[in-house]
């Protein structure tokens, strides 16, 4: 596909626009339909038609495995940073009301943080899969 200069501009074309619609899916997940794991997915297939178009290698130069491990990392930091936080203000885990004074600010805070968290995780874990499995040569 390294050959196809029309799938190259298309792909150069859509994709900001795929990484875009993820962020719109994330950041309004709590408000309709998507969240963190849709979003996860869909910035994760940005990358996986970056890979598949410009090659594993170009994508591996831009997203080297040792950052989607720290990326991982974080999602699952910050998932559970919040559990911790709210057990922490003397609530239940993942309590959302008790990380603001009110208790509707805390739970757009709670969701928005969690949902972010898994976002991230998903997308890095959805891209490392790709990876693993196009990397491998077939016998």
């Amino acid at each position: 596909m390294r050959d196809n200069p029309v799938l190259r501009v298309v792909a150069k074309i859509i994709i900001p626009m795929i990484l875009l619609f993820a962020l719109y899916v994330q950041f309004h997940g709590d408000f309709g339909p998507g969240g963190g794991f849709q979003a996860g997915v869909i910035f994760a297939a940005g990358f996986i038609l970056y890979g598949l178009v410009f090659g594993t290698e170009a994508l591996r130069s831009a997203v080297p495995p040792g950052l989607l491990r720290w990326v991982i990392s974080l999602g699952l930091i910050l998932y559970t940073g919040v559990g911790i936080a709210t057990m922490l203000m003397g609530s239940d885990y993942l309590a959302y009301g008790a990380l603001a004074h009110d208790l509707i600010h805390g739970q757009h805070l709670g969701i928005f943080l969690v949902e972010l968290g898994v976002g991230v995780t998903v997308s890095a874990v959805m891209v490392t899969i790709f990876l693993a499995f196009a990397g491998r040569n077939d016998p």
